[in-house]
């Protein structure tokens, strides 16, 4: 859904970073949003599209749910992926809600439900969010202005997967299937979210790694990065002071006379830097997204990255020689994330491609999905605040319209979401992975029989959600196992209830 970057990634940076050297030698950051899924774009790749189990449809989609203005009924084609291989008239549908990318993505990294597809003879649906992908209301022109850019909000997007659930219900003949909706990370909160506001639609939600405590002021500001820190931390306090060093040394060679040409040389820039400033950048997103996934066994997510990377990269740390400054050991370990695979010769610092569209979350950051995050003393980041005087004006010059930073917990509810969640929901499970610095705004306790936590000390960003291999640890086979009985629960009840109607 990142960000002191907000996933989503999710996580990521919804605007840019500014490094300048006071004469204190400190640090001047504008608020650096890590998305709950990715970051650092700058224009859009095309890559090749994953073979997946799958058939692509299109759905003919209103523009606006929830006004009845003449351009409301204007119609929009929103992609997505169908497997029917297993279902039967009756038998359950799980539906994945889509997030901040173009649904193969996301598609080709939830094998989960693909696993547990046969077991329940389930349908398989994975719904595209408007204005990613190929779901483009507008076209070309979906980007083109706050005008356009108005009806993407979670709001429309949650109205969409109803409608089009429903519609796809009715053509199926099955309008008696019960609906399990499935999201990690924004797609985990869209996830639980649709449990609230549609019951009628969805029998239950699988919510892993959704921060939908992120907002306000329901959890410490600093909670994301004293997170990330702590993962470095934990495996090597040598590790942790390095990076933590290494801003300060990066700040020192900024202020020399022939600072970019010394730094595009030290990180073997494809091309000339331009500014310091995407070298922080570029660090802070690599030690933050591996932090997110640090996946136990090999995984192609973000990167492609070996199992503990976050481990791989203190013993990159640890072991550099004695004389190597921080600056060079935290480039080393940092190139890890960039080069795993060591296909690549130079590094495009400044110019990383965006291969799964993600760029709509810019609008998203700016307008409700507002996360404030902060560096304390504790982070092995500078230490920094949050400034939404700042970032509003950042987000009205660059799009016009201005943050509403209470929307989200207004609509769905705020620092009692616990009570809210309690009194009117049931039947989800928020599953978090300690080492996932977005796990710090998640659900980390049962709220109710009905409303469970499933906790694991190390697991990473939705790693529940990837296919199952034969190296997964013990841990996470029981954590698949728990979800796997409780959503076996859910659909019993459901159909007790349905035959006793």
């Amino acid at each position: 859904m990142a960000p002191c970057l907000s996933i989503f990634f999710l996580f990521i940076i919804t605007f840019c970073v500014t490094l300048t050297a006071a004469a204190a030698g400190h640090y001047s950051l504008q608020t650096f949003f890590p998305r709950p899924a990715y970051q650092s774009l700058i224009k859009h790749a095309k890559t090749p599209k994953p073979k997946l189990p799958f058939k692509t449809r299109y759905f003919p989609q209103t523009l606006d749910h929830f006004s009845f203005h003449p351009k409301s009924s204007k119609i929009f084609y929103q992609k997505y992926l169908i497997n029917t291989q297993y279902w039967h008239k009756g038998a359950p549908i799980f539906v994945y809600t889509g997030n901040e990318g173009d649904i193969e993505w996301f598609a080709a990294n939830t094998g989960f439900m693909l696993d547990i597809a046969p077991k329940f003879r389930a349908l398989l649906l994975f719904i595209e969010h408007r204005f990613y992908g190929e779901s483009m209301p507008f076209g070309k022109n979906s980007y083109q202005s706050a005008k356009t850019l108005g009806y993407l909000n979670s709001q429309q997007a949650l109205a969409d997967f109803a409608v089009l659930i429903r519609s796809l219900k009715q053509n199926l003949s099955s309008e008696a299937s019960p609906v399990v909706v499935f999201g990690g990370s924004y797609g985990g909160m869209l996830a639980a979210w649709f449990r609230l506001k549609y019951p009628h639609i969805a029998i239950g939600a699988l919510a892993s790694s959704a921060p939908i405590l992120q907002f306000d002021k329901i959890i410490p500001w600093s909670s994301f990065y004293d997170a990330v820190s702590l993962d470095f931390k934990d495996v090597s306090q040598n590790c942790y002071e390095v990076i933590k060093g290494s801003w300060a040394e990066l700040v020192a060679i900024s202020n020399q006379k022939q600072a970019l040409a010394e730094l595009s040389k030290a990180f073997r820039t494809c091309k000339s830097l331009h500014s310091t400033a995407s070298v922080l950048e570029w660090l802070w997103t690599a030690f933050v997204y591996t932090a997110m996934v640090n996946y136990p066994t090999e995984a192609n997510f973000l990167k492609p990255l070996p199992a503990y990377p976050v481990q791989q990269m203190c013993k990159i740390i640890d072991k550099s020689p004695s004389g190597a400054t921080k600056l060079s050991r935290a480039f080393a370990a940092a190139s890890l994330y960039y080069n795993y695979s060591q296909t690549e010769n130079c590094f495009e610092v400044e110019h990383e491609v965006d291969p799964h569209g993600l760029h709509g979350w810019h609008w998203q950051t700016c307008t409700e999905m507002v996360m404030p995050m902060t560096c304390s003393n504790e982070s092995m980041f500078p230490p920094s605040g949050f400034d939404y005087k700042k970032f509003a004006e950042q987000c009205r010059m660059k799009y016009g319209v201005l943050p509403r930073p209470h929307w989200i917990t207004t609509e769905f509810g705020g620092e009692r979401i616990e009570n809210v969640l309690k009194r009117f929901g049931s039947n989800i499970i928020f599953s978090n992975g300690m080492q996932d610095p977005w796990s710090r705004g998640g659900v980390l306790r049962n709220i109710s029989a009905t409303i469970i936590a499933l906790v694991t000390e190390k697991g990473a960003h939705h790693v529940d959600f990837r296919a199952a291999t034969k190296d997964d640890p013990d841990w996470l086979i029981q954590q698949r196992r728990q979800e796997v009985e409780n959503i076996q629960r859910w659909l019993d009840e459901y159909y007790v209830d349905l035959r006793d109607a």
